[in-house]
């Protein structure tokens, strides 16, 4: 299961009632925040979260609405006396960045890594959890701008009549269900394949936001359980606005969804114009059916297919 929450919906500014977008993910003890603009932690608050157990933390860019909030999230982490280290991934100029916005957080009781993101795609995986997957993707912003899915992959079934008829002790089971090789007392070597069925379906989230349409967002949404991306604008005469600032329509957000895939698409990034986005949807709803305008703090938990 992951947990995911939309702390905010807003691009540009935050507003009243509309914090600027940023999305935490929740796995297995681990916490994954996506985008740290101002408000971010009123954001959190608000739901109920803390800002100390974040392990990882993805930028998309490096416009003010979409970091400004760091070096306040970092104190306030260090306040809360953490000590295990952060990890940051970004765009090439992570490190120079960060490190500026530190002038005003010089001290932490943490160690910052830095993952800079040099290739068009990336994959990889936090320390202790090789199932879960975070990809980092180019898209197409007036800066450098990635969107990033995670993917949990969930191994096949445990088959005991074939762990039973190769004799592999029980004792070793439990480590073979794990995806771990072993070799037994004899010195045989044991493998999972031994004893897993084939792999099931696992569960997949996409986040995109400040992008015009492109293959790459449709790629790596593919088959999505939820895609959560940018709508910055619900006017359809507001097409030629989003084309010149590198931003999306609802309905170019929609025909990507219906074109990938995916199961459920959560709208985000509204300008501070659109007052009502629940007003562009049965427009929308015509090109991508299951779409939803998203409203700060929009919370679900993303199950596997047999736990739903």
């Amino acid at each position: 299961m992951i947990d995911v929450c939309l702390l905010g919906t807003g691009g540009m500014m935050p507003l009243p009632n509309r914090y600027l977008t940023s999305l935490l993910v929740r796995y297995n003890g681990k916490c994954v925040l996506i985008d740290c603009g101002e408000a971010t932690q009123i954001a959190m608050k608000r739901r109920g979260h803390s800002a100390k157990p974040i392990d990882v933390m993805c930028f998309t860019h490096y416009h003010a609405d979409h970091i400004s909030g760091l070096p306040g999230m970092l104190l306030t982490m260090g306040n809360a006396e953490r000590t295990e280290p952060l990890l940051m991934v970004g765009p090439r100029g992570l490190e120079k960045v960060v490190n500026s916005l530190r002038v005003i957080a010089p001290e932490l009781p943490f160690e910052i890594r830095f993952k800079e993101l040099k290739e068009d795609e990336e994959s990889f995986t936090m320390e202790g959890m090789p199932d879960f997957t975070i990809t980092a993707f180019r898209v197409n912003h007036n800066v450098t701008c990635y969107g990033y899915s995670m993917s949990l992959r969930r191994q096949g079934k445990f088959n005991v009549e074939a762990a039973t008829a190769a004799g592999i002790d029980r004792n070793y089971w439990g480590i073979l269900q794990r995806g771990e090789t072993v070799v037994d007392e004899s010195g045989r070597t044991l493998t999972p394949d031994m004893v897993l069925g084939q792999e099931r379906k696992g569960i997949k989230l996409t986040y995109v936001t400040d992008s015009r349409p492109t293959d790459s967002i449709v790629k790596n949404a593919k088959d999505s359980d939820l895609f959560i991306c940018e709508g910055m604008y619900g006017e359809e005469d507001k097409i030629a606005k989003a084309r010149e600032n590198k931003h999306m329509t609802f309905y170019e957000a929609a025909r990507m969804a219906r074109d990938a895939g995916v199961k459920v698409m959560w709208l985000t990034h509204y300008s501070p114009s659109l007052v009502n986005p629940m007003e562009f949807l049965p427009e929308t709803r015509k090109i991508f059916e299951n779409t939803i305008a998203a409203k700060d703090g929009r919370n679900v938990e993303l199950k596997f297919t047999d736990e739903k």
